[in-house]
């Protein structure tokens, strides 16, 4: 790849000196990454500590992130750009409030953003509405009400987003 990749995750819910890990293929990804967008329920200092030895990594306070309360933010805004100078600014949040209204609730909190990733649900979210990108990349651990396990990849070059996907943790 050209441009920058991004693995984005959410919900992980991997408390420090729990058994349970991401799954391989998840990992698989993060060493191919240019950087990590975490929306949120981390959980743990662990997971964060991990993810930011392999690339760095951008995190925010999910509303199970009691341990990292003052160590992340509960949203922020990122510019990102690729070494063919593309650039796309993100925005970060975990819970971006009911589906009803979210692209316009989106819009009034972050502005200036291209695209917009948050969590909390467990849902997979790749969207474009009302003029702004809504992108949730589920859950690699818990996939609750999904019918799998899921986590997400954001391609920048060509002067912005030129892809995103939301991929299976696991399994075929």
């Amino acid at each position: 790849m050209d441009g920058m990749y991004l693995v984005v995750l959410a919900d992980t819910h991997l408390r420090d000196g729990s058994a349970q890990d991401l799954p391989e293929r998840v990992w698989a990804a993060i060493d191919e990454a240019d950087a990590i967008l975490h929306a949120g329920d981390v959980t743990g200092n662990d997971l964060l500590a991990r993810l930011a030895a392999r690339a760095p990594t951008y995190a925010v306070l999910g509303n199970n992130d009691h341990g990292l309360v003052g160590r992340l933010p509960e949203r922020r805004e990122d510019v990102f750009a690729g070494p063919d100078g593309s650039t796309i600014r993100v925005a970060m949040v975990h819970d971006s409030g009911a589906r009803a209204g979210r692209a316009a609730r989106m819009k009034r909190w972050f502005p200036s953003a291209d695209l917009v990733v948050f969590g909390h649900s467990h849902e997979p979210c790749d969207q474009v509405e009302s003029g702004i990108h809504l992108f949730n990349p589920g859950s690699a651990i818990q996939r609750r009400r999904q019918p799998y396990t899921t986590f997400g990849t954001i391609e920048v070059a060509e002067g912005g987003v030129v892809r995103t996907q939301i991929h299976r943790a696991m399994g075929v």
